[in-house]
């Protein structure tokens, strides 16, 4: 193949560097003999130099030398890529500036998720454990032609090991490091005859929290995950056919969202606890009587069965079927607010589960390559969210009084005011008089008395929406080499969907008196004397609405549907195209130049926003499809006697109807922000001056802006502008093994965390009940430093001492979130120094 000599300029420069010590012997290296990478980004088998656009590629071997358990981890070497972990229910996949991340039962993700083909791509159920894999393939780019839904940016395939038929195979890894850090892996692969095998494999991983919980209990910010994969492989000479089955179930304590406004205190006496710092402890709880009495903390699990039959029909043609299942359940509680006290507790519940059928034939004859499939893909989910207020506690927050307001002398502003303050009615009937006034409306003092004691300290609101949908799909793609040297390609696809939203909103234990104080400021007389009276008649909270007592049901989140509960549903129908063109010229038996435009696709989504009164209806909204033409040029190429590898590709993006998230009140609602752009250039390279020494480094760029509405001129969302990472792998014999060092640092210039990035001007009333006039919820730029140090022996024994972030970086993953909407964001810490040991062993393969 003359192609082959830059297959390695094509693959990940983590798969450069990890067979430096190789290199330089080409009957050593597996990527120079029979084992050369073979990726399928084109849905047909491969050299990666021959798929025309930017391609990073990772196997197994190259994961697990660097370490690479997560796709957090994983992210920071791949150019162009970012992965954001809250938690394993609420991951965000960023490809060139644009992330995928909403929780919603009606959204359609941005960049796919697939393991073997199988779109995981629901946020709730995407982020899953990364092991026993046979490689990692992430296509950058439009790829809606090639892997349909939600590949409007990009897409990631896990190819997951499957059964080896005719090998006995078994492994084995121990790790064990601080924050009590455990991890251990185990895989068997076992023949059955000559013509099927049976494979096993799981990881169990747990780690101490590293947020303090400064109340007690478990830390925050922990792991807690078990996984497990089964396959059986059974084969002719024409005909293969895998069976894969995964499990998985997270249990980690509760996500680590805190208030740097203000200090940790102990929510009964108000003694200080801590400081405000984004990386340090906090004092997080879920709020007495909270539904069902539950901890803050995640209970997630995952499983799936796919089934794959390849059939050889002759020398030409093949047909390929994809059969698959997959559910996802979580319920998530969390601390909303990151303050001490109980102001607000959330939870969500979500579930998902789908089956795909996908169907394709293939033709390879000399110059030409293509393929024709057909597609169903059904999908049905929903997501619950249930939220207690403390409404004494949030009326403080709305008055400015959090600290007590001057009612405990010399209290500082940065400390919460204990608890016993709130359960006095003089305090709050204060609270709501300035409230009042504030606004210009004099609150009589009999009103506010009567207002004060209906507060409620637990009210507890619900929503859910949810979705269905039945997709079809009809694909195909073409290649055609021109001449050994230029080669031409296209690709067109067709989507239908059936979708079917709903959406439903309660108030759970009666009217939220603090919602309808702060709506009957809004209203003129008599409407607004009327209903303040009515709010401070004994027992308000409670009283049915009726002719004679014409008191909404007021929510303070969200307003409830009719009847305090009834499901609205809508239905939409529709369709549209995507497609690409594709060129590749081969100057050279070690250069290749490609360029590529395509039409990136987001189908219409069916998104609900529920009532702005109570009663009203669902207002469900068909956004038009989302868009982006994209032109990418690229080059990889292999110099200096190929101890040089270099590729890089620069692209650019226009987006049309381009969707973002918005928060309205403590919910987020989708809408179409319009047009936005993008452009950049990514870049990386590997150097193996010999056989003991390799060098690599990446380089991104990413310009990605709004160009409409209000948010004109923002950046794109957990977007750096500027990213790189470099490393090395040094390999020296010692005794009868080797010893090997793996240094890598990774950095990136700032980010945002929200497409308002954290503007003050949009982030006022009403679309937040307090304003966000702080300018904080960024991360500047910073440097992650990592080192291996590890002794192989036989290549089938391995004792390893690893360290992450060396310099013990302070650092934020998020900021913002509910607690935004209450003038409280919260901030999420990134990992601090990790370090610990490990021991492995590899039989067989």
């Amino acid at each position: 193949m003359t192609s082959r000599p830059i297959a390695l300029a094509a693959t990940s420069v983590l798969a450069f560097a990890a067979t430096a010590a190789q290199a330089a012997n080409p009957s050593e290296d597996p990527l120079a003999n029979e084992g050369v990478i073979v990726v399928t980004a084109q849905l047909r088998e491969q050299d990666p130099a021959d798929v025309p656009m930017a391609l990073s590629v990772l196997d197994g071997e190259q994961m697990e030398r660097f370490g690479l358990l997560e796709f957090a981890e994983l992210s920071r070497f791949v150019p162009g890529f970012a992965v954001q972990n809250q938690s394993p229910n609420n991951p965000g996949f960023v490809m060139r500036g644009i992330t995928s991340d909403s929780g919603a039962a009606t959204t359609e993700p941005r960049v796919s998720v697939y393991q073997d083909g199988v779109s995981i791509s629901k946020s709730r159920g995407s982020y899953v454990e990364l092991f026993d894999l046979e490689r990692i393939e992430i296509a950058k780019g439009p790829q809606s032609t090639l892997y349909g839904r939600g590949a409007l940016i990009g897409a990631v395939n896990l190819i997951q090991n499957k059964a080896h038929v005719g090998r006995h195979e078994l492994s084995g890894k121990l790790s064990y490091g601080n924050y009590d850090a455990t991890l251990f892996e185990g895989m068997v692969n076992a023949p059955i005859g000559d013509v099927a095998a049976v494979r096993l494999a799981g990881r169990i991983r747990e780690r101490g929290g590293y947020v303090e919980n400064l109340l007690g209990g478990a830390d925050f910010n922990s792991a807690d995950t078990a996984a497990l994969r089964g396959s059986f492989r059974a084969g002719t000479d024409r005909l293969t056919f895998d069976l894969i089955g995964n499990y998985q179930r997270d249990e980690p304590a509760g996500t680590g969202f805190k208030s740097t406004t203000y200090n940790p205190t102990d929510p009964e006496t108000g003694a200080l606890l801590g400081d405000a710092g984004r990386n340090s402890g906090a004092a997080l709880a879920a709020s007495d009587g909270f539904p069902d009495g539950e901890r803050l903390g995640l209970d997630r699990k995952v499983r799936g069965v796919t089934a794959i039959a390849d059939y050889e029909l002759n020398d030409r043609f093949s047909l390929k079927s994809i059969t698959a299942y997959r559910r996802f359940d979580s319920r998530e509680v969390f601390d909303g607010d990151g303050i001490s006290l109980p102001g607000l507790t959330a939870s969500e519940n979500a579930y998902g589960k789908q089956f795909s059928q996908d169907l394709r034939i293939s033709f390879d004859d000399g110059p030409v390559s293509a393929f024709l499939g057909v597609s169903y893909f059904r999908e049905k989910g929903a997501r619950e969210a249930t939220v207690q207020f403390d409404e004494r506690i949030m009326l403080a927050q709305l008055a400015g009084a959090l600290n007590g307001g001057g009612a405990i002398p010399g209290r500082p502003a940065s400390d919460p005011a204990p608890l016993p303050l709130f359960d006095d009615m003089g305090f709050t009937q204060m609270l709501l008089q300035g409230v009042a006034d504030v606004r210009g409306v004099p609150l009589h003092p009999l009103v506010a008395q009567g207002i004060s004691a209906n507060l409620k300290p637990g009210h507890v609101e619900n929503s859910a929406d949810g979705s269905r949908t039945d997709a079809f799909d009809l694909f195909g793609d073409i290649s055609v080499e021109l001449s050994d040297r230029f080669e031409i390609g296209g690709g067109l696809r067709y989507s239908h969907d059936d979708k079917r939203s709903s959406y439903t909103a309660s108030v759970v234990n009666g009217r939220s008196i603090l919602g309808g104080f702060i709506g009957a400021l809004g209203l003129t007389e008599p409407d607004r004397t009327a209903l303040l009276q009515g709010l401070a008649m004994n027992g308000a909270a409670g009283i049915p609405p009726s002719a004679g007592y014409p008191v909404p049901l007021f929510g303070l989140a969200t307003q409830p549907t009719a009847g305090n509960g009834a499901t609205e549903t809508a239905h939409y129908d529709g369709g549209g195209f995507s497609w690409r063109l594709t060129a590749r010229y081969m100057p050279g038996a070690d250069t290749s130049l490609y360029a590529t435009y395509a039409r990136g696709r987001r189908p219409e989504i069916l998104s609900p926003a529920g009532p702005g009164v109570p009663f009203g209806a669902t207002d469900f909204d068909v956004l038009p499809s989302e868009t982006v033409d994209s032109l990418e040029l690229g080059a990889k190429t292999a110099l200096a006697d190929r101890t040089l590898f270099v590729d890089g590709a620069a692209f650019f993006y226009q987006y049309d109807n381009f969707q973002t998230t918005v928060q309205q009140g403590t919910q987020f609602v989708t809408t179409n922000a319009g047009k936005a752009e993008s452009y950049g250039f990514e870049g990386q390279l590997r150097y193996v001056p010999g056989s003991a020494l390799s060098l690599f480094g990446t380089y991104a760029y990413n310009h990605s802006r709004f160009q409409a509405g209000a948010r004109d001129g923002n950046r794109f969302r957990l977007s750096p502008d500027h990213s790189l990472s470099f490393g090395a792998i040094v390999s020296l014999p010692a005794g009868p093994g080797r010893i090997e060092f793996s240094p890598t640092l990774t950095w990136q210039s700032r980010v945002f965390f929200d497409d308002d990035n954290d503007r003050a001007d949009l982030q006022q009333p009403p679309a937040t009940l307090v304003a966000d006039n702080i300018v904080d919820e960024f991360q500047d730029g910073y440097a992650l430093v990592n080192a291996r140090l590890g002794y192989s022996l036989d290549d089938s024994w391995r004792l390893e001492f690893h360290v992450e972030n060396l310099f013990d970086e302070k650092y934020i993953i998020d900021a913002g979130n509910t607690g935004d909407s209450l003038g409280l964001p919260t901030f999420i810490a990134g990992a601090p120094r990790y370090y610990g040991v490990s021991a492995s062993f590899r039989f067989g393969g």
